[in-house]
Protein backbone atom coordinates (compact mmCIF):
# COMPACT_ATOMS: atom_id res chain seq x y z
CA UNK A 1 0.00 0.00 0.00
CA UNK A 2 1.62 3.31 -1.09
CA UNK A 3 2.06 6.10 1.81
CA UNK A 4 1.59 9.61 0.67
CA UNK A 5 5.17 11.55 0.90
CA UNK A 6 5.40 13.89 4.09
CA UNK A 7 4.21 17.24 2.70
CA UNK A 8 4.78 19.52 5.69
CA UNK A 9 7.76 21.62 5.88
CA UNK A 10 8.18 21.31 9.62
CA UNK A 11 7.65 18.03 9.66
CA UNK A 12 10.47 16.94 6.95
CA UNK A 13 12.46 19.79 8.98
CA UNK A 14 12.37 17.22 12.20
CA UNK A 15 12.44 13.93 9.98
CA UNK A 16 15.68 15.76 8.31
CA UNK A 17 17.05 17.38 11.32
CA UNK A 18 16.77 14.26 13.61
CA UNK A 19 18.36 12.28 10.92
CA UNK A 20 21.46 15.13 11.26
CA UNK A 21 21.41 14.75 14.84
CA UNK A 22 22.15 11.07 14.56
CA UNK A 23 24.60 11.14 12.24
CA UNK A 24 26.14 13.92 14.25
CA UNK A 25 26.54 12.09 17.77
CA UNK A 26 27.56 8.64 15.93
CA UNK A 27 30.71 11.00 14.15
CA UNK A 28 31.34 13.38 17.43
CA UNK A 29 31.35 9.27 19.34
CA UNK A 30 33.52 7.85 16.87
CA UNK A 31 35.86 10.89 16.93
CA UNK A 32 36.56 10.15 20.65
CA UNK A 33 36.61 6.93 20.57
CA UNK A 34 39.18 7.25 17.39
CA UNK A 35 41.94 8.72 19.95
CA UNK A 36 42.37 4.79 22.13
CA UNK A 37 43.27 3.30 18.32
CA UNK A 38 45.68 2.71 15.78
CA UNK A 39 45.81 4.49 12.25
CA UNK A 40 44.78 1.18 10.98
CA UNK A 41 41.92 0.05 13.20
CA UNK A 42 41.01 4.32 12.99
CA UNK A 43 40.49 3.97 8.90
CA UNK A 44 38.31 0.58 9.72
CA UNK A 45 36.24 2.18 12.31
CA UNK A 46 35.47 4.94 10.63
CA UNK A 47 34.45 3.17 7.29
CA UNK A 48 32.29 1.44 9.69
CA UNK A 49 30.86 4.42 11.13
CA UNK A 50 30.53 5.84 7.39
CA UNK A 51 28.58 2.82 6.30
CA UNK A 52 26.21 2.71 9.87
CA UNK A 53 25.62 6.61 8.22
CA UNK A 54 25.16 6.10 4.65
CA UNK A 55 21.77 3.31 5.98
CA UNK A 56 20.35 5.85 7.92
CA UNK A 57 20.48 8.37 5.17
CA UNK A 58 18.51 5.52 3.04
CA UNK A 59 16.43 4.42 5.40
CA UNK A 60 15.31 8.66 5.61
CA UNK A 61 15.17 9.74 2.33
CA UNK A 62 14.52 6.87 0.46
CA UNK A 63 10.34 7.42 2.38
CA UNK A 64 10.48 11.06 1.80
CA UNK A 65 10.47 11.16 -2.34
CA UNK A 66 11.03 15.02 -3.55
CA UNK A 67 14.26 16.97 -3.26
CA UNK A 68 15.45 14.40 -0.51
CA UNK A 69 15.06 11.15 -2.11
CA UNK A 70 16.47 13.07 -5.33
CA UNK A 71 19.45 14.98 -3.96
CA UNK A 72 20.16 11.19 -2.27
CA UNK A 73 20.06 9.39 -5.25
CA UNK A 74 23.03 11.61 -6.97
CA UNK A 75 24.54 11.31 -4.17
CA UNK A 76 25.00 7.65 -4.55
CA UNK A 77 26.46 7.96 -8.12
CA UNK A 78 29.34 9.96 -6.88
CA UNK A 79 31.23 7.09 -6.27
CA UNK A 80 34.26 9.51 -6.32
CA UNK A 81 33.04 11.23 -3.66
CA UNK A 82 32.73 8.37 -1.24
CA UNK A 83 34.24 5.32 0.05
CA UNK A 84 33.22 2.29 -2.18
CA UNK A 85 31.56 0.76 0.86
CA UNK A 86 29.49 4.04 1.46
CA UNK A 87 28.93 4.33 -2.59
CA UNK A 88 27.32 1.06 -2.34
CA UNK A 89 24.73 1.25 0.60
CA UNK A 90 23.40 4.42 -1.29
CA UNK A 91 22.64 3.16 -4.60
CA UNK A 92 19.67 1.87 -2.85
CA UNK A 93 18.01 4.94 -3.35
CA UNK A 94 17.61 4.49 -6.93
CA UNK A 95 15.49 2.32 -6.68
CA UNK A 96 11.63 3.52 -7.58
CA UNK A 97 9.51 5.38 -4.81
CA UNK A 98 6.17 4.09 -4.00
CA UNK A 99 3.40 5.03 -6.51
CA UNK A 100 1.04 7.65 -5.25
CA UNK A 101 -2.95 6.51 -5.21
CA UNK A 102 -4.31 6.96 -9.12
CA UNK A 103 -7.51 9.48 -7.67
CA UNK A 104 -4.97 11.79 -6.54
CA UNK A 105 -3.13 11.97 -9.80
CA UNK A 106 -5.96 12.29 -12.04
CA UNK A 107 -6.56 15.63 -9.78
CA UNK A 108 -3.22 16.42 -10.56
CA UNK A 109 -3.65 16.04 -14.40
CA UNK A 110 -6.88 17.84 -14.27
CA UNK A 111 -5.70 20.67 -12.54
CA UNK A 112 -2.92 21.27 -14.42
CA UNK A 113 -4.63 21.14 -17.88
CA UNK A 114 -7.70 22.82 -17.49
CA UNK A 115 -10.20 19.68 -17.84
CA UNK A 116 -11.68 16.34 -17.35
CA UNK A 117 -9.43 13.49 -18.25
CA UNK A 118 -11.85 11.99 -20.50
CA UNK A 119 -11.72 15.15 -22.52
CA UNK A 120 -7.67 15.26 -22.42
CA UNK A 121 -7.19 11.11 -23.43
CA UNK A 122 -9.38 8.20 -24.88
CA UNK A 123 -7.59 6.40 -21.90
CA UNK A 124 -5.31 7.05 -18.96
CA UNK A 125 -4.37 3.57 -17.29
CA UNK A 126 -4.65 4.64 -13.46
CA UNK A 127 -1.98 2.53 -12.50
CA UNK A 128 1.17 3.55 -12.95
CA UNK A 129 3.75 1.80 -14.92
CA UNK A 130 6.78 3.35 -13.14
CA UNK A 131 7.84 6.09 -10.65
CA UNK A 132 10.59 8.36 -9.27
CA UNK A 133 11.30 11.17 -6.52
CA UNK A 134 9.20 13.85 -8.01
CA UNK A 135 6.51 12.03 -10.23
CA UNK A 136 5.54 8.85 -11.92
CA UNK A 137 4.53 7.56 -15.38
CA UNK A 138 1.32 6.19 -16.52
CA UNK A 139 0.07 4.77 -20.04
CA UNK A 140 -2.47 6.53 -21.95
CA UNK A 141 -3.95 6.64 -25.58
CA UNK A 142 -4.76 10.01 -27.47
CA UNK A 143 -8.55 10.63 -29.10
CA UNK A 144 -6.69 9.75 -32.61
CA UNK A 145 -5.28 6.52 -31.55
CA UNK A 146 -1.56 7.31 -30.68
CA UNK A 147 -0.54 5.71 -27.72
CA UNK A 148 1.30 7.71 -25.16
CA UNK A 149 3.16 8.03 -21.85
CA UNK A 150 2.10 10.38 -19.24
CA UNK A 151 4.24 12.04 -16.75
CA UNK A 152 2.60 13.30 -13.50
CA UNK A 153 4.34 15.45 -10.83
CA UNK A 154 3.16 14.70 -7.16
CA UNK A 155 0.95 16.68 -5.49
CA UNK A 156 3.10 19.78 -3.70
CA UNK A 157 6.51 18.62 -4.94
CA UNK A 158 7.16 22.13 -5.37
CA UNK A 159 6.56 23.08 -2.02
CA UNK A 160 8.20 19.85 -0.86
CA UNK A 161 11.29 20.50 -2.67
CA UNK A 162 11.31 24.15 -1.40
CA UNK A 163 10.82 22.65 2.24
CA UNK A 164 14.13 20.43 1.38
CA UNK A 165 16.86 22.56 -0.07
CA UNK A 166 18.03 24.57 2.55
CA UNK A 167 17.32 21.47 5.11
CA UNK A 168 19.14 18.84 2.65
CA UNK A 169 22.65 21.23 1.85
CA UNK A 170 23.59 21.21 5.86
CA UNK A 171 22.71 17.66 5.74
CA UNK A 172 24.78 17.17 2.81
CA UNK A 173 27.38 19.56 3.46
CA UNK A 174 27.85 17.39 6.89
CA UNK A 175 27.83 14.11 5.29
CA UNK A 176 30.38 14.97 2.47
CA UNK A 177 32.59 16.80 5.23
CA UNK A 178 33.33 13.62 6.97
CA UNK A 179 35.36 12.21 3.79
CA UNK A 180 36.37 15.06 1.58
CA UNK A 181 37.25 18.61 2.21
CA UNK A 182 35.83 19.77 -1.13
CA UNK A 183 34.41 23.20 -1.98
CA UNK A 184 30.62 22.13 -1.08
CA UNK A 185 29.35 25.03 -2.34
CA UNK A 186 30.15 24.22 -6.30
CA UNK A 187 28.53 20.46 -5.99
CA UNK A 188 25.77 22.17 -4.33
CA UNK A 189 24.98 24.89 -7.11
CA UNK A 190 24.81 22.42 -9.60
CA UNK A 191 22.93 19.60 -7.69
CA UNK A 192 20.56 22.18 -6.40
CA UNK A 193 20.17 23.69 -10.03
CA UNK A 194 19.36 20.71 -11.83
CA UNK A 195 17.06 19.77 -9.64
CA UNK A 196 14.88 22.90 -9.91
CA UNK A 197 14.92 22.14 -13.35
CA UNK A 198 13.83 19.01 -12.98
CA UNK A 199 10.19 20.00 -11.42
CA UNK A 200 9.72 22.17 -15.02
CA UNK A 201 8.07 19.28 -17.16
CA UNK A 202 8.25 22.26 -20.14
CA UNK A 203 11.76 22.50 -19.39
CA UNK A 204 12.01 18.93 -20.14
CA UNK A 205 10.38 18.75 -22.82
CA UNK A 206 12.60 21.28 -24.97
CA UNK A 207 15.29 19.36 -23.61
CA UNK A 208 13.72 16.54 -25.31
CA UNK A 209 13.48 18.67 -28.44
CA UNK A 210 16.66 19.98 -28.46
CA UNK A 211 18.48 16.15 -28.50
CA UNK A 212 16.12 15.17 -31.10
CA UNK A 213 16.63 17.57 -33.36
CA UNK A 214 20.78 16.95 -32.52
CA UNK A 215 20.24 13.21 -33.27
CA UNK A 216 17.94 13.37 -36.12
CA UNK A 217 20.89 12.19 -38.51
CA UNK A 218 21.75 9.43 -35.64
CA UNK A 219 19.36 6.39 -35.97
CA UNK A 220 20.51 4.55 -33.08
CA UNK A 221 19.26 6.47 -31.15
CA UNK A 222 15.55 7.04 -30.41
CA UNK A 223 13.63 9.93 -28.33
CA UNK A 224 9.97 9.92 -28.45
CA UNK A 225 7.93 12.96 -29.47
CA UNK A 226 6.31 15.66 -26.94
CA UNK A 227 2.88 16.46 -26.90
CA UNK A 228 2.66 20.11 -26.10
CA UNK A 229 -1.12 20.62 -26.32
CA UNK A 230 -0.91 17.76 -23.28
CA UNK A 231 2.39 19.41 -22.08
CA UNK A 232 2.55 22.22 -19.09
CA UNK A 233 4.71 22.84 -16.34
CA UNK A 234 3.72 19.70 -13.94
CA UNK A 235 2.44 17.19 -16.84
CA UNK A 236 4.20 15.71 -19.37
CA UNK A 237 2.70 14.15 -22.42
CA UNK A 238 4.77 12.13 -25.07
CA UNK A 239 4.73 9.50 -27.32
CA UNK A 240 4.40 6.06 -25.82
CA UNK A 241 7.81 4.32 -27.27
CA UNK A 242 8.55 0.71 -25.82
CA UNK A 243 11.64 -1.33 -25.78
CA UNK A 244 12.99 -4.38 -23.69
CA UNK A 245 13.71 -3.43 -20.67
CA UNK A 246 16.78 -3.44 -19.01
CA UNK A 247 16.59 -6.46 -16.78
CA UNK A 248 16.06 -8.34 -19.84
CA UNK A 249 18.59 -6.75 -22.04
CA UNK A 250 20.62 -7.28 -19.60
CA UNK A 251 19.75 -11.38 -19.42
CA UNK A 252 21.38 -14.00 -20.99
CA UNK A 253 17.69 -14.00 -23.24
CA UNK A 254 19.35 -11.76 -25.94
CA UNK A 255 22.66 -12.78 -28.51
CA UNK A 256 26.29 -11.37 -26.77
CA UNK A 257 26.09 -9.72 -30.72
CA UNK A 258 22.89 -7.25 -30.01
CA UNK A 259 24.17 -6.46 -26.29
CA UNK A 260 27.37 -5.59 -27.92
CA UNK A 261 25.66 -2.94 -30.43
CA UNK A 262 23.06 -1.60 -27.51
CA UNK A 263 26.36 -0.55 -25.47
CA UNK A 264 28.26 1.22 -28.12
CA UNK A 265 25.48 3.38 -28.55
CA UNK A 266 25.07 4.06 -24.77
CA UNK A 267 29.00 4.69 -25.12
CA UNK A 268 28.91 6.84 -28.29
CA UNK A 269 25.62 8.91 -26.78
CA UNK A 270 27.86 9.71 -23.74
CA UNK A 271 31.07 10.78 -26.07
CA UNK A 272 28.44 12.87 -28.24
CA UNK A 273 26.97 14.52 -25.78
CA UNK A 274 30.32 15.67 -24.22
CA UNK A 275 32.46 15.99 -26.66
CA UNK A 276 30.23 17.06 -29.61
CA UNK A 277 27.00 18.25 -28.75
CA UNK A 278 27.85 19.36 -25.50
CA UNK A 279 24.44 18.58 -24.20
CA UNK A 280 24.57 15.58 -21.96
CA UNK A 281 21.60 13.48 -20.87
CA UNK A 282 23.01 13.28 -17.49
CA UNK A 283 20.82 10.79 -15.37
CA UNK A 284 22.78 7.02 -15.92
CA UNK A 285 19.97 4.92 -14.73
CA UNK A 286 19.54 2.43 -16.82
CA UNK A 287 15.97 2.38 -16.06
CA UNK A 288 16.19 5.29 -18.60
CA UNK A 289 16.49 3.67 -21.34
CA UNK A 290 14.95 0.53 -23.74
CA UNK A 291 16.39 -1.62 -25.77
CA UNK A 292 15.13 -2.46 -29.22
CA UNK A 293 16.08 -5.65 -31.47
CA UNK A 294 17.48 -3.88 -34.50
CA UNK A 295 20.23 -2.34 -32.23
CA UNK A 296 18.78 0.56 -31.34
CA UNK A 297 18.33 2.45 -27.88
CA UNK A 298 15.24 4.16 -26.69
CA UNK A 299 16.00 7.16 -24.34
CA UNK A 300 13.98 8.53 -21.49
CA UNK A 301 14.11 11.19 -18.97
CA UNK A 302 15.34 14.30 -20.28
CA UNK A 303 14.80 15.79 -16.55
CA UNK A 304 18.44 16.13 -16.01
CA UNK A 305 20.56 17.46 -18.88
CA UNK A 306 23.42 19.54 -18.66
CA UNK A 307 24.63 22.07 -21.18
CA UNK A 308 29.00 21.83 -20.97
CA UNK A 309 30.76 24.71 -21.16
CA UNK A 310 32.86 24.62 -24.23
CA UNK A 311 36.08 25.11 -22.31
CA UNK A 312 35.32 22.26 -19.99
CA UNK A 313 34.49 19.97 -23.59
CA UNK A 314 37.65 20.72 -24.63
CA UNK A 315 39.84 19.99 -21.85
CA UNK A 316 37.89 16.44 -21.45
CA UNK A 317 39.00 16.12 -25.19
CA UNK A 318 42.36 16.99 -24.32
CA UNK A 319 42.46 14.31 -21.54
CA UNK A 320 40.76 11.89 -23.21
CA UNK A 321 43.60 11.95 -26.18
CA UNK A 322 46.17 11.87 -23.81
CA UNK A 323 45.04 8.54 -22.29
CA UNK A 324 44.71 7.76 -26.20
CA UNK A 325 48.22 8.29 -26.68
CA UNK A 326 49.55 7.15 -23.34
CA UNK A 327 50.75 10.84 -22.19
CA UNK A 328 50.53 10.29 -18.69
CA UNK A 329 52.79 12.58 -17.71
CA UNK A 330 50.94 15.41 -19.37
CA UNK A 331 47.20 14.26 -17.19
CA UNK A 332 47.96 16.35 -13.82
CA UNK A 333 48.21 19.32 -15.54
CA UNK A 334 45.59 18.93 -18.42
CA UNK A 335 43.12 17.87 -15.13
CA UNK A 336 44.60 20.97 -13.16
CA UNK A 337 43.39 22.45 -16.49
CA UNK A 338 39.80 21.94 -15.81
CA UNK A 339 39.75 22.73 -12.16
CA UNK A 340 41.28 18.98 -10.62
CA UNK A 341 43.64 19.79 -8.50
CA UNK A 342 44.26 20.17 -4.91
CA UNK A 343 42.97 22.70 -2.19
CA UNK A 344 45.91 25.16 -2.86
CA UNK A 345 45.65 24.34 -6.63
CA UNK A 346 48.37 21.45 -6.68
CA UNK A 347 48.25 19.21 -9.51
CA UNK A 348 47.40 15.72 -8.44
CA UNK A 349 50.54 13.07 -8.04
CA UNK A 350 50.86 11.22 -10.95
CA UNK A 351 51.53 8.17 -8.90
CA UNK A 352 47.78 8.38 -7.32
CA UNK A 353 46.25 8.59 -10.89
CA UNK A 354 48.41 5.22 -12.22
CA UNK A 355 45.79 2.91 -10.38
CA UNK A 356 42.99 4.85 -12.06
CA UNK A 357 44.22 4.74 -14.82
CA UNK A 358 45.72 1.08 -15.55
CA UNK A 359 41.99 -0.29 -15.78
CA UNK A 360 41.13 2.42 -18.44
CA UNK A 361 44.04 1.63 -20.67
CA UNK A 362 43.10 -1.89 -20.46
CA UNK A 363 39.63 -1.21 -22.04
CA UNK A 364 40.78 1.13 -24.62
CA UNK A 365 43.42 -1.56 -25.70
CA UNK A 366 43.75 -1.57 -29.61
CA UNK A 367 42.68 -5.12 -29.30
CA UNK A 368 40.97 -7.31 -28.63
CA UNK A 369 38.08 -5.53 -27.77
CA UNK A 370 37.65 -5.33 -24.81
CA UNK A 371 34.41 -6.99 -23.39
CA UNK A 372 32.88 -5.00 -20.13
CA UNK A 373 32.70 -7.57 -17.55
CA UNK A 374 35.44 -9.85 -18.68
CA UNK A 375 37.34 -9.28 -15.66
CA UNK A 376 36.05 -9.65 -12.55
CA UNK A 377 38.57 -7.68 -10.89
CA UNK A 378 38.71 -4.69 -12.88
CA UNK A 379 35.99 -2.82 -10.95
CA UNK A 380 37.34 -4.18 -7.70
CA UNK A 381 40.90 -2.45 -8.70
CA UNK A 382 39.29 0.85 -9.36
CA UNK A 383 37.68 0.70 -6.18
CA UNK A 384 40.44 -0.04 -4.74
CA UNK A 385 42.72 2.97 -6.20
CA UNK A 386 39.62 4.84 -4.47
CA UNK A 387 40.27 3.58 -1.16
CA UNK A 388 43.86 3.78 -1.59
CA UNK A 389 44.25 7.25 -2.58
CA UNK A 390 41.42 8.58 -0.11
CA UNK A 391 43.23 10.19 2.35
CA UNK A 392 45.23 11.77 -0.31
CA UNK A 393 42.58 13.31 -2.34
CA UNK A 394 40.63 14.77 0.90
CA UNK A 395 40.83 18.12 -0.51
CA UNK A 396 40.05 17.53 -3.84
CA UNK A 397 38.86 20.54 -6.15
CA UNK A 398 37.01 19.72 -9.10
CA UNK A 399 34.35 21.65 -11.72
CA UNK A 400 31.37 22.94 -10.75
CA UNK A 401 30.14 21.82 -14.05
CA UNK A 402 32.08 18.42 -13.93
CA UNK A 403 29.85 17.08 -11.19
CA UNK A 404 27.02 15.72 -13.61
CA UNK A 405 29.77 14.51 -16.26
CA UNK A 406 31.54 12.77 -13.81
CA UNK A 407 28.26 10.73 -12.46
CA UNK A 408 27.31 9.97 -15.75
CA UNK A 409 30.10 8.62 -16.86
CA UNK A 410 30.94 6.39 -13.75
CA UNK A 411 26.94 5.22 -13.77
CA UNK A 412 27.55 4.39 -17.50
CA UNK A 413 30.61 2.46 -16.75
CA UNK A 414 28.24 0.29 -14.35
CA UNK A 415 25.62 -0.26 -17.58
CA UNK A 416 27.91 -1.68 -19.70
CA UNK A 417 28.85 -3.70 -17.38
CA UNK A 418 25.57 -4.77 -16.79
CA UNK A 419 25.26 -5.49 -20.28
CA UNK A 420 28.77 -7.42 -20.99
CA UNK A 421 29.28 -5.64 -23.91
CA UNK A 422 32.04 -5.28 -26.29
CA UNK A 423 33.35 -3.34 -28.84
CA UNK A 424 36.02 -0.89 -30.69
CA UNK A 425 36.01 1.63 -27.53
CA UNK A 426 39.52 2.80 -28.68
CA UNK A 427 38.13 4.06 -32.41
CA UNK A 428 35.31 5.41 -30.87
CA UNK A 429 37.01 7.40 -28.06
CA UNK A 430 39.99 8.22 -30.80
CA UNK A 431 36.99 9.32 -33.32
CA UNK A 432 35.40 11.99 -30.24
CA UNK A 433 38.64 12.78 -29.11
CA UNK A 434 39.06 14.27 -32.41
CA UNK A 435 35.76 16.55 -32.88
CA UNK A 436 35.93 20.10 -31.70
CA UNK A 437 32.80 20.68 -29.65
CA UNK A 438 29.99 22.54 -30.63
CA UNK A 439 30.52 26.53 -30.82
Amino acid sequence: MSRPPVTSALRRFLKLSGLMGRIGASVAGERAFELLLSEASRKERRTENLVENALRLVDTLGEMRGAAMKLGQMLSLHAHLLPPEVAEVLRALQKEAPRAPAEVMRWEVEGALKAKIDELYAELEPAAFAAASIGQVHRGRLHDGRPVAVKIQYPLIDRIVEADLQNLKTLLHAVVSLVVDIDFEAVWRELRDRLLEELDYQHEAANMKRLAALHREVPEIVIPGVVDELTTRNVLTMELVDGIAPRDACSGRYPAELRDRWGQVLFEFQLRGILQHRLLHADPNLANFAFREDGRVVVYDFGSVKEIPPGLAAGYARILAAVLADHRSALPGLLSEIGVHHKGGEPLDLELLGPFLDPFEEILRPSPPYRFGEDDELFDKILAASSSSFMHTRDLRFPEHGVLVNRSLAGHFGNLTRLQAAGPWRQIAQRYAAVPPAG
